[in-house]
């Protein structure tokens, strides 16, 4: 994996992370003001299933930080391109049912370090 590769999968297994933050352990309170199309009194209802989203975040981060680990660069690669996928197919799908601003957020950067590998840059 080429270091543009490397940057760009650390960036999003470092955004990922981000997400199990606030979604974990921040919700009710920076969450209110990250996620503004949700009213306030649903910050406290929801609680457990941020945490619950959170925690998947943190699988996309950690499958990530572990392509990043591994010394072999086909196998380092492949596992890459698998998380990035993941990514990539979970903001598409949070754009299509919750928020079009998940697009940008989380498949944009996943479609860049897909093409990354796509085209060796």
């Amino acid at each position: 994996m080429n270091l543009l590769s490397q940057l760009i999968v650390g960036f999003i297994a470092f955004l990922h992370i981000y997400i199990l933050w606030l979604e974990m352990f921040a919700w009710t309170t920076s969450g209110r003001i990250v996620f503004k199309n949700i009213s306030d009194d649903q910050f406290e209802k929801t609680k457990v299933m941020a945490a619950n989203q959170g925690l998947y975040n943190g699988f996309l981060a950690a499958g990530l930080i572990w392509s990043l680990c591994i010394t072999d660069p086909d196998w380092s690669k492949n596992i890459a391109i698998f998380f990035l996928s993941c990514v990539l197919i979970a903001g598409v799908y949070g754009a299509m049912t919750a928020s079009k601003r998940i697009f940008f957020v989380q498949a944009v950067p996943a479609i860049l370090g897909l093409l990354g590998f796509m085209l060796q840059i």
